[in-house]
Order: C-alpha cells, then structure tokens, then sequence
C-alpha cells in the first residue's frame, strides 16, 4: 500500500480529489434538492409519506447520489491526503482520516432512508403498524438522518479545518482557499451545533446559511482550482 501511494503522482492525486470533489457536489444537489430532499415536508408525516410511496423511484435515487457522495468522499480523502501530504505528512494523514470518519457516520445515517425504503415497499408494514404509527416511523427515519447528518458535519468541519490550514502552509495552493476554508470549517461547526442544541434553530437557519455559504462553497472552488491548476504542481523530491 505504501509503495502505491508512493507511485501516485500530484497531478494524479489532484484530478481524483478535484474529480471527486465536483461529482459529489452535483450528487449533493441531486440528492437534497432534486430527489428526497423535494419529497420531504418538515412537520408533516401525512403528506412526506404520501410523497414518498408515490414517488419511490425518487427516493431510491436519492439513496443512490448519497452512496455516489459518500465513495466521493473516500476518494477526496485519499488524493487530498497524497496532495497535501509534502506540507506535514502527519497533518495530512489526521485531515484525511476526519473525512473517513465523517463518510463512515454518513453511511450509517444513509441507513435511516434504506428503512424508509423497506417500510414503503411492504404492505404488511402499514397492516402491522396502523397508518398513523407507519407515518411516524417514516418521519422518524428521516429526521434520524437530518440528526446523524448533522454530527457527521461537525466531523467534517474538523477536516475543513486541517484542509484549510494545510493549503495556507503550502505555498502551492492560493492562501485565499485556505482562508476561506478556515471559515468554512467554523460555519460547519456553528450551523450543525445550533441545529442540534437550539430548538428553534429554524428560526435562525436562514442568518446562518447566509453568513456562511460563500466560505462553505469553497471546497467547490478548491475543487474546480485542483483540475485547472492543481494538476500543473510539481514539487521537487
């Protein structure tokens, strides 16, 4: 395994990590706009349920562009730790493994929608359940998502955080990326604690998303830069 990392080359590692990185942000957008995200109706079971029984195929492909996030998310890691590794290696390595940690919380949250799946294409379950008990266990399901979700994030904070350093000590990637990614990782943490310790964190969802959400799209950027710029970095041995 060493030697196999040792053989990837930056320019490599910046086009799997840049690749990467564009495909889980059009999966993201497939996945929380486009497919379950459209089908959801917060404080509303009857009509969520509803959405979902007439719309399975939506919410199978929604499941779908979570599993594309996620092997996005261990690819991103993995060529992120290779580019970013002749800055601190050890660095590197921890950035990458809270990225593996988060894909890893990801992936049980994404449990939660494969049991929406299996209570909506079983007809015993609503027989079983009664109908009012079986829309519950729908919106259970969904908000259990949102709320692992939300910890995974502050997992993936933490990794912004060291990826946002790393670029600033570089001296190959733009400080502006650094910076941004530093702010990013604060708005990370700040948004999912709130959403997780205020009750009425609705109330001040939208002043969050829009102190944040040019510093949280940075990634994107950082992303967009490794497939223009970033495969031109060569360093010396």
């Amino acid at each position: 395994m060493i030697n196999i990392i040792n053989d990837i080359s930056m320019r490599k590692a910046a086009i799997v990590s840049g690749v990467a990185i564009m495909v889980m942000t059009v999966a993201a957008v497939v996945a929380t706009n486009l497919t379950i995200g459209s089908l959801i109706v917060k404080d509303d079971a009857v009509t969520t349920t509803n959405n979902i029984i007439t719309s399975e195929v939506l919410l199978r492909s929604g499941i779908f562009s979570w599993l594309i996030i996620l092997i996005c998310d261990v690819l991103a890691a993995w060529g992120l730790y290779i580019f970013l590794k002749p800055v601190n290696k050890h660095l590197s390595l921890l950035m990458a493994w809270f990225r593996l940690v988060y894909a890893a919380i990801l992936g049980t949250a994404l449990l939660n929608y494969v049991n929406v799946l299996l209570l909506i294409s079983g007809d015993d379950y609503v027989s079983s359940f009664g109908i009012e008990k079986f829309q519950s266990q729908v919106m259970l399901s969904l908000d259990a998502f949102g709320s692992m979700w939300s910890i995974g994030l502050l997992v993936f904070g933490i990794h912004i955080f060291l990826l946002g350093y790393l670029a600033l000590k570089s001296g190959y990637i733009p400080k502006i990326w650094g910076i941004l990614l530093l702010i990013a990782s604060v708005g990370y943490v700040i948004t999912n604690s709130a959403k997780l310790l205020l009750p009425a964190y609705d109330d001040y969802k939208t002043v969050f998303e829009l102190i944040f959400i040019i510093p949280m799209l940075s990634e994107v950027g950082l992303g967009i830069w490794l497939l223009i710029k970033g495969v031109k970095v060569q360093l010396a041995e």
